[in-house]
């Protein structure tokens, strides 16, 4: 009987603790070690378009602190500690305790009381372990370049490789991560830190995969929405026919150049990233247009003039077209563009086969379609 009494004790302390639980809001609570002239810690959080500052507290002699704060559905705040930023994912009801030392540089601390939080801080355990990689590369880099007195392109032409290695490293790590954790919200964060011009696809895929989750998280319905906007210009999809007004004043559309490949390729006379970027396309398409690329200009420019004499300057022989209003003409709204130099490679088909490719990218995409194309005629 003895025995019983305590079990149901037990039973009762568990109810009591539960019902004092505070669902209308979450608390952090922490513990900072070494903290230095710490004195003043601040509680930040994201929403949809940015980071704000929602709260700030005074760190106790004992180096400790704590936030009660109003989390309706799970969300990814920080705690900034001086110069030093870390992510916790929080709602109603967590009560969550978080410590770590202020001496540490590696910036390790730890966190329980929220699973997800526990994920975020994998995620950033990839994060900063490739930070580190490519600080150290940079710091090599910057060190050459002084002892030379000037930037060099033959140095450039050294590390740049080297930074892009660490770039695809590092985002195979995250698609990785991503992979084993598609409904967390830690998954989402990871996502947002790829390139969306380099990995539109996993995105709109992974879009797919989570419109069922997280339904009150502002962020993720914002990334949701803007992935279903832009997937029927992804790669894959039938590109979506326009007619524009030639430079000599003809109407030229996109089905004329249908049963080839033709290149859309978005530019200003006033943008000088696409003035630079003209001379490797003016290139391209000297060695494949008799293999069967075209190319059709697409202007933002405003100025009919300016227009024409960047198209001399820069010997682009091929057709153009121009709403002339900027990135707001019909054309431009159609696919979405929003900051150029901006591209679409299309196949005889009519399908998008590539989306913003420059430089080396471009030459080797083009390289490898070509000789594909051309082995395939050989074989019929």
């Amino acid at each position: 009987m003895k025995r019983n009494l305590i079990s149901y004790s037990i039973v009762l302390l568990s109810l009591f603790i539960f019902s004092c639980k505070d669902n209308s809001a979450f608390t952090i609570s922490g513990t900072i070690t070494n903290p230095a002239s710490l004195k003043k810690i601040y509680l930040l959080q994201a929403d949809s378009t940015q980071i704000t500052v929602v709260d700030s507290t005074n760190l106790s002699e004992e180096g400790k602190f704590q936030f009660k704060h109003v989390a309706p559905y799970a969300n990814l705040f920080k705690l900034r500690l001086g110069g030093t930023i870390f992510d916790f994912i929080a709602k109603n009801g967590d009560v969550i305790d978080f410590s770590t030392n202020l001496a540490d540089k590696t910036s390790a601390y730890q966190i329980s009381g929220s699973d997800e939080s526990e994920k975020i801080k994998d995620f950033n355990k990839i994060n900063n372990f490739y930070a580190e990689k490519s600080g150290k590369i940079s710091e090599e880099y910057q060190e050459k370049a002084q002892a030379i007195g000037k930037e060099s392109d033959s140095l450039i032409t050294i590390y740049k490789p080297l930074f892009m290695k660490i770039m695809d490293n590092y985002s195979a790590d995250v698609l990785k991560f991503i992979d084993q954790n598609k409904h967390s919200l830690a998954g989402f964060y990871a996502m947002t830190s790829l390139d969306p011009g380099k990995y539109e696809p996993q995105m709109i895929a992974y879009a797919d995969a989570i419109k069922d989750d997280f339904k009150e998280n502002l962020a993720v319905q914002r990334f949701i929405k803007q992935m279903n906007i832009i997937k029927p210009i992804s790669i894959g999809h039938q590109a979506p026919d326009f007619s524009i007004t030639g430079i000599d004043g003809s109407t030229i559309k996109l089905s004329d150049y249908k049963g080839k490949y033709v290149l859309l390729d978005f530019w200003a006379s006033w943008c000088g990233p696409c003035r630079a970027e003209n001379p490797n396309v003016v290139k391209q398409y000297a060695i494949y247009n008799k293999l069967g690329l075209n190319i059709l200009g697409i202007s933002l420019d405003n100025d009919k003039a300016k227009w024409q004499e960047a198209i001399n300057a820069d010997k682009l022989i091929w057709k153009h077209g121009s709403d002339l209003k900027s990135f707001e003409g019909p054309t431009e709204k159609l696919y979405h563009i929003e900051a150029i130099p901006s591209n679409f490679i299309i196949d005889p088909n009519g399908v998008i086969v590539a989306k913003n490719v420059t430089g080396a990218d471009l030459e080797a995409f083009l390289n490898k379609t070509f000789n594909k194309s051309q082995q395939i005629v050989k074989i019929k």
